[in-house]
């Protein structure tokens, strides 16, 4: 019984020692494998590897001797709004007008027109030029842009080089004004805007103004809001009685209006003597500067009178609205 147990332990034990001996050698030999594995792996990546820099110098390579793109022609595209539909209807487009035939169709109508941009392109152009200048000596602002600006302008439209932008009402000329303004009474109010470019502020102006009987408006071709649709708004339907004359220049205007027996009166907070102390009965310019810059200089040397507004608060200063509201009020009475 010993010894078969003995030769059953022994042989037991030489069958496990056959296993583990097996199982040792085919563990050395898996991890061989996987050693192989790993370098060919390796190998493998390397060479994917050196394609892939091989690709990138030969895409580097071709790249190189790709040209530099213009990127000009792109200029406008870059600037302009992605969402152009949706700033576009922001935007109110209802009075303006582009393109070569539309702009020149509007021109030869004679329609009322409050501003013009065009390119250096559009000038040379005959037909264009001759109606440009004629526009110009009646008030209207031209002004000449580069291609990219006036594609900022409209929103990267068609534009074809020119727009332009309708007033709500026709100007006259300022002989016409005086003229009109002489007709019924003997002793008319003309107002001139100086500096005032806030449309609410010209359209609460406007309606002020014909309340109380003024006979008409004078505004600078520059530094002034034009007869956009704003204005008319803020009119209230004023614009429609009162006759506006824009001119080139204020001071020039100011001084035809002084030789046809106009008395040139400024407001000014810094004035000399107050409105509610004056009593000259006879034709009268008053003249409203802005709120934040007033009358210019070279006005204030030409008006004969500067007049303030007497304030009993602490406020110090009007709304230029408000001040000519009030300044009309009082010389209108007199």
């Amino acid at each position: 019984m010993k010894n078969s147990s003995k030769n059953n332990y022994s042989g037991n034990n030489s069958k496990q020692f056959k296993q583990k001996s097996n199982s040792n050698f085919f563990s050395k030999n898996t991890n061989s494998l996987n050693k192989n594995n790993r370098f060919s792996t390796n190998s493998s990546k390397n060479k994917s590897v050196n394609n892939s820099n091989e690709i990138g110098k030969n895409n580097l390579s071709s790249f190189k001797k790709r040209k530099p793109i213009d990127k000009s022609n792109f200029e406008a595209s870059n600037k302009a709004p992605k969402n152009y539909y949706e700033l576009s209807n922001k935007k109110n487009f209802d009075d303006w007008i582009w393109g070569k035939h539309s702009v020149f169709e509007a021109l030869i109508s004679a329609r009322a027109i409050n501003r013009i941009w065009c390119t250096s392109e559009i000038f040379s152009s005959e037909k264009f030029y001759i109606l440009l200048k004629d526009l110009k000596s009646k008030g209207v602002l031209i002004e000449e842009v580069s291609w990219n600006r006036l594609s900022q302008l409209t929103f990267g439209a068609s534009h074809q080089g020119v727009a332009l932008q309708l007033a709500c009402s026709k100007t006259i000329s300022l002989e016409k004004l005086i003229d009109i303004s002489k007709k019924n009474t003997s002793n008319p109010i003309i107002l001139a805007l100086d500096g005032i470019t806030d449309p609410h502020n010209v359209g609460a102006i406007i309606r002020s103004a014909e309340a109380f009987d003024c006979k008409g408006i004078i505004i600078p071709q520059r530094r002034s809001a034009g007869l956009t649709g704003t204005v008319a708004k803020v009119a209230a339907g004023a614009l429609e009685h009162l006759p506006v004359s824009r001119v080139v220049n204020l001071n020039r205007a100011l001084e035809t209006l002084k030789k046809n027996g106009f008395l040139l009166v400024g407001l000014s907070g810094d004035g000399q003597s107050s409105i509610t102390s004056f009593c000259e009965k006879t034709p009268l310019v008053v003249i409203v500067g802005a709120e934040d810059k007033g009358i210019s200089l070279l006005t204030q040397k030409k008006c004969d009178y500067l007049l303030r507004i007497p304030l009993k608060g602490k406020t110090s200063s009007l709304n230029a609205s408000v001040a000519a509201a009030v300044s009309l009020f009082y010389l209108a009475s007199k």
